[in-house]
């Protein structure tokens, strides 16, 4: 049977952005990080939603339509709020499944309660290639 590897061991620092920002706001850090998404938390630092390339794509591109201003929505308003979590000591290849069957591209950790990381696809690439390289 096959090692089991805990998230912990690859999960990084999350990119974060307010519930209050602007769109343009958390494109930016989307872009400066080179990241595909980012989370987003409320004041006091909690996880509330999460805010994807796309999902600021189509809130640009739905605002020109209507005639706003593009990246002046509030994220709060475009990110998904229901968002799947796992926590430090889950299993790497258990996590990565689930993240298939569902076509998650990353996941917030947590920690009784807290936020302490983040996995993504490019995360969960390098621990498998790790671990068969072994």
């Amino acid at each position: 049977m096959p090692k089991s590897i805990e998230l912990r061991e690859y999960m990084r620092t999350p990119r974060t952005i307010k519930q209050n920002a602007t769109v343009a706001e958390a494109a930016q850090v989307i872009i400066n990080n080179r990241v595909s998404g980012i989370v987003v938390v409320d004041d006091a630092g909690e996880l509330v939603g999460m805010l994807s390339e796309l999902d600021c794509m189509q809130a640009i591109v739905s605002t020109v339509y209507n005639g706003g201003t593009p990246g002046a929505e509030i994220v709060r308003d475009v990110m998904t709020k229901e968002v799947t979590v796992n926590r430090p000591s889950e299993d790497i290849i258990s996590v990565a499944a689930d993240m298939l069957k569902h076509k998650h591209r990353r996941r917030p950790i947590v920690d009784n309660g807290k936020l302490v990381g983040q996995i993504s696809c490019r995360q969960l690439l390098r621990a498998i290639n790790d671990f068969g390289g072994k």
